[in-house]
Parts: C-alpha cells; structure tokens; sequence
C-alpha cells in the first residue's frame, strides 16, 4: 500500500534513471500528485488534530471561568488541564515534523526537476542541438503544474527555495519558472 511508502523516495524514484523512459507518461504524474496529496492531507489531519484538541481546552477554561463566577469553583478542573496540554505539545511535535517531510518532499521534487533539466540541457549544449525539445517542454511543463497545482502548499516554503535550490547561479531556462510562479503570487 502506499501509506507505506516514504513520500521523498516516491519522488526520488520519479526522477530516477529506471523511470526514465517512462518519464513523460501521464501516470507517472498521476503517482507523483497522489504522492503530493497524500503528503498535504496528512498535515492538515494532523493539524485539525490539533486545533480541536486546542478548542477543547478552550471550551474547559470558559466553563472554568464561568464557574468561578459562581464561587463554588472546584480546583479538580485544573488537573483536567494536564494531559490536554501534553496533548498538544505532542501534536504540535507532531505537525512540525510532518511539516518538515512536508517541505523535504517539495526541495526532492525541485531539485530533481533542477537536477534533470540541468543535464539536459548540458547535453543539448554540449552536442549543439536546440534545448526545446519535446521532452524539455513537457518536463518545463511538468515542473509548471507542481507550482500551480500545489501553490498554497509551496507558497509557504517560498524563501528556502529561494534560498537554497532557485539560486540566481541557476540556469535562466529553469530560474524563469520560479520567477514566474513568484510573479503570480506578487
């Protein structure tokens, strides 16, 4: 099943030489958004997790202070206090670190969209044939969608892509894409 299955290595098996002949076939995308989707329901669960274990102990402190209006406050509350809050600490653990896996899934992808255009484009260079080709465009295309489809998610981890994969070193080809997804979002 893929619950079983790390999403970063789903994306880095995408990328992979084995794949690469299947590269540009539309099921190949289908995984690698099922992936993405898989990976952004998990964080949000966790999160509502979250934010309803929050609003409980929201709910138990008003009724607290409405009984402490009453004067017959019974201090047994306080303790009721405790293993909510242990439990959102754990939760809030808990939505940090899917955040990370979330962030690591989405610097994986880039950086193999970087990696793979990258070398084509070396060899393209490197032979004296046109870049444009119908792979390159359906790959530019690809990377494309990943920011469209998944740009709430992506907007948040905007300065580590820029910081880290979308350099001003990289190539023009490549850069342009962030630029103009970084444009939509201006």
């Amino acid at each position: 099943r893929s619950s079983d299955l790390d999403c970063a290595a789903v994306a880095n098996w995408i990328f992979s030489p084995e794949l690469s002949r299947d590269f540009t076939r539309l099921y190949v995308w289908e995984i690698l958004h099922s992936t993405i989707r898989k990976m952004n329901k998990h964080v949000q669960k966790i999160q509502k997790e979250l934010e309803d274990i929050k609003g409980r102990l929201e709910k138990q402190h008003k009724r607290r202070d409405s009984d402490d209006d009453n004067s017959d406050y019974d201090h047994s509350s306080d303790r009721e206090d405790g293993p909510l809050e242990e439990q959102i600490e754990r939760l809030q653990e808990k939505v940090e670190s899917a955040q990370s896996e979330q962030k690591n899934l989405f610097l994986v992808i880039f950086q193999r969209f970087i990696m793979i255009l990258t070398e084509h484009l070396v060899r393209c260079e490197t032979g004296g044939i046109d870049v444009r080709t119908p792979w390159y465009k359906n790959c530019i295309e690809r990377l494309q969608q990943i920011f469209l489809q998944h740009y709430k998610i992506i907007h948040q981890y905007m300065l580590t892509l820029e910081n880290l994969l979308f350099t001003a070193e990289l190539d023009p080809h490549i850069l342009s894409v962030f630029q103009q997804f970084c444009a939509l979002q201006a």
